[in-house]
């Protein structure tokens, strides 16, 4: 019988280890850190934003399609949240053919179906579902795009493993 702590282990042994890719051999080290934040802060922002849509379609369904009164609520709540600049982040740094198409969140966001409305209901049902599987390919893509960096950063550290002690904040002069 195996122990937990001897699975890890062979899972972890049975990983591939990331080698250096030419796609960020232009990057450096600063740049590619640098990169794998920028991606991780847009991946909370998607994730925020698809969170928002699918509570947004749950009030909807349990409210009979009249989620005013909530959303009103949630909108004075959420009021400092915006959309609009995140993207950019991921369109620096990735080929534009492998962006996936974002919705407009705002206006989405912001439009309010008529409940005495079934089709107005259903309509905006539609489309913030489709919304929500916009968002999921674009954060698959961010995903794909995070392992990519860190797959670079974890070769580059078993080069030289000295590197992983520069993300560390204390003077390079006393790391040696």
């Amino acid at each position: 019988m195996t122990t937990r702590s001897q699975e890890r282990t062979t899972r972890a042994a049975a990983r591939e280890v990331p080698e250096r890719s030419e796609e960020f051999a232009h990057l450096t080290l600063k740049a590619l850190r640098e990169q794998r934040r920028t991606l991780g802060d847009e991946e909370n922002r998607v994730s925020y934003w698809r969170r928002l849509i699918q509570a947004r379609m749950d009030l909807i369904e349990l409210q009979g399609g009249d989620d005013s009164v909530r959303l009103g609520r949630l909108r004075t709540a959420l009021a400092e949240t915006r959309v609009g600049n995140g993207r950019g982040a991921l369109v620096d740094i990735m080929p534009i053919d492998d962006v996936p198409p974002l919705p407009d969140l705002a206006g989405l966001w912001a439009r309010e179906a008529n409940p005495d409305d079934p089709e107005s209901v259903q309509a905006l049902k539609r489309d913030l579902s489709f919304a929500e599987l916009q968002l999921s390919a674009y954060r698959a893509a961010l995903h794909r795009r995070l392992a990519g960096t860190t797959g670079e950063l974890i070769a580059r550290y078993r080069e030289d493993p000295r590197l992983a002690l520069t993300a560390l904040p204390i003077p390079q002069d006393e790391l040696i």
